[in-house]
This record gives structure tokens, sequence and C-alpha cells, in this order.
């Protein structure tokens, strides 16, 4: 699977797709659903990058053995996150005020104090350029925005009063884990994700196949046009859509391409494909980071974890061994949009 790249908007769930055309071994067992959950199938995927669209950490390819889990058929709402926050009165990372000394910790050495402005509580929210630009400065689109959280997902003048059947956004890692614990559920790993994504498919790009996103039918909420300054908006969509706007893959699970960028519980290494390829690979990914900093987790906008706020959804799974007698573990996927719960819209 592509490591996604900061600089992708709303493509960056397919690139996590892209260039993989995994092998798939898919069990034999039926989805039934689930309170708005499908069954996923045990099976070996065949995990890794393939052709020149592949980053060089997402090879050698390696088999990973999948349980057969439960997994949110959307994104987490901002309904369902609503009825999470009203039932706890939890305030995400976003909404809290900065501790400086206490995220001073959690950085590299000598880092210096950035300017009070941005300890103040809010989140980076997307601006579009005004022409076309390098893509090697995401800041360029990426606006520290004060007062910008999941209640509020353009900054403080917007609301979500018409957009409770979107995906939250602007959810940290640490805010996915809470919701889901709250849920009794967890966020999936890389593995089951992608497994999950792919919808029992072999040696396909994308969810629905090979077919380009923009050909014929709009396939998936993506920013069409010229990135990052001409959104043609040929989906509809500016920014998030409403979950379920487009078809769902084999496993009934929708977004799995587009909308927003999602969670996974899985650490970020480099080398972790290298190492796992030459042992029995372990399903829920590296013990630990090798990548900027050791406290973040995977997350395709790492940056944003330096000013203590994120913008991801998430999406819902449950893990469980024996279909037929109980489920044994409860999983949440987070969209980015996270449990399914992400991050940021795309």
């Amino acid at each position: 699977m592509n490591r996604p790249r900061i600089y992708i908007i709303t493509c960056v769930v397919i690139a996590g797709l892209i260039a993989c055309k995994q092998e798939q071994k898919v069990g034999t067992i039926s989805h039934p659903k689930v309170d708005g959950m499908a069954l996923i199938p045990s099976g070996v995927l065949n995990m890794g990058g393939d052709g020149k669209d592949a980053d060089r950490n997402e090879f050698p390819k390696h088999s990973v053995e999948i349980s057969a889990f439960l997994m949110d058929e959307t994104e987490v709402t901002n309904l369902q996150f609503s009825e999470f926050v009203e039932a706890t009165s939890y305030k995400t990372i976003a909404e809290r005020a900065v501790d400086w000394d206490e995220m001073q910790k959690q950085l590299p050495p000598n880092t210096p104090k950035p300017p009070d402005s941005l300890l103040a509580p809010g989140s980076l929210v997307f601006s579009s350029t005004e022409r076309a630009v390098s893509f090697n400065d995401p800041s360029q689109w990426w606006q520290w925005v004060t007062g910008a959280n999941w209640q509020h997902p353009t900054g403080p003048q917007s609301t979500i009063k018409e957009l409770m059947d979107h995906p939250v956004v602007h959810i940290a890692y640490e805010d996915a884990v809470a919701y889901c614990t709250w849920a009794g559920k967890r966020l999936p790993t890389e593995a089951e994700w992608e497994w999950a994504a792919r919808g029992g498919k072999e040696n396909l790009i994308y969810p629905w196949g090979n077919e380009n996103p923009d050909t014929d039918r709009v396939k998936a909420n993506l920013y069409q046009g010229l990135f990052p300054y001409h959104n043609s908006v040929k989906d509809g969509f500016e920014l998030t859509a409403p979950v379920k706007s487009f078809e769902a893959n084999a496993y009934g699970l929708y977004d799995m391409a587009g909308n927003v960028w999602e969670w996974c519980s899985d650490w970020f290494e480099s080398a972790y494909y290298s190492r796992a390829s030459a042992s029995q690979p372990d399903t829920k990914g590296p013990s630990k980071a090798f990548v900027l900093l050791d406290f973040i987790k995977k997350s395709a906008l790492s940056v944003v974890v330096l000013f203590y706020a994120m913008i991801h959804t998430a999406r819902v799974i449950e893990m469980q061994e024996e279909w037929d007698q109980q489920v044994i573990r409860d999983s949440i996927i987070l969209d980015f949009a996270v449990s399914r719960i992400s991050n940021s819209f795309l």
C-alpha cells in the first residue's frame, strides 16, 4: 500500500490503493449485515506495492493473515460523534487549550515555541491557492485556523448543522481511540483496512476496478481538476460528501476511496515491509515508529500533530474469531477523514 502523501487531499485513500495490486486469497465466509456493519472474511493479503507508483517503503511484498472481522459500512458521521460527545462531554484535542510545557515533552529537543496564536485551540483547514504551486510546501494549501474543530470544520463561523450525515473531521488519534472505547470497538490495522477496501478483488487498482476515477460515471468524492487551485467539483462536492453518496464495494463498505482520510491503528515505520518479508508478519504492523517523531501514529498529515490537532474521521470494525459463536473483539475504523474516523477532508 502506498503511504499517503501530504500533498494529496481528496485522493489520499485512493493513493493507498493505486500501487498495490495485491493478490488476495479470500475466505468463503458469508457477508451478513449487523447494525450498520459488514462482515469481512478471513484470508491472506499479499501486501506491498506494484509498479512505478509505489513508494520504496512498500516493498517487498509480504503475506499477512487476516482474521474475519466486522467493519462499519461508513465513516463515523457527525451525528454519531455528536452522540458520543453528548454522552461523555468529551472535548477533542482541537478544542483544548494547548499546554506548551506538556507538548514540548513530545517534541525533539530544542524545538522552538510556536507563536501564541498557534497554541490556541484550532486545526488545519484546506485552502485553495490562487495558482499552480510546488508540491514541496503543503503549508501553501493547509492553513492553521484558530477555532477550527469537528463542530466548526472550516473555522469558527462554520457549522455542521446541515452536515450531520457527513464524516466527522478534525479528529486526532487520541480522539479516535476515545470514541472507539466508548463505542466498544477499535481502529483497524493497516492490513485489515486494506483487505476490506479491496472487497475480495484481486489485482485491481481501485475498489471498483482499474477504470480511471474520472472516466464516465463519478465513482468517489475526489479533488478533481488542478490541485490545489482549481477543483472542478465534477463529483458535486467541494469538500466532504454525505456517507453512502457513492457505490459500495463488494463487501458493502462505502468511501473506501475518496471523501476523507481514515485512521488505522498501526505505527508508521518506513523499513517495516523489509523486515516483515523475512518473518511471519504481525497483523498489527510495526511496534514503534521510525519516521519524524516516535510519538506520531500513522497519519497522512503528521505535521498536524505538532499543533495538537488532526483532521480525521472514523469507521468502525468489530474483530471476531468465530462468527457463529461470539464477537471476540470490537473495532472501529476512523476516516481522515477516522472508527472509520478521519483526520482530514480531501
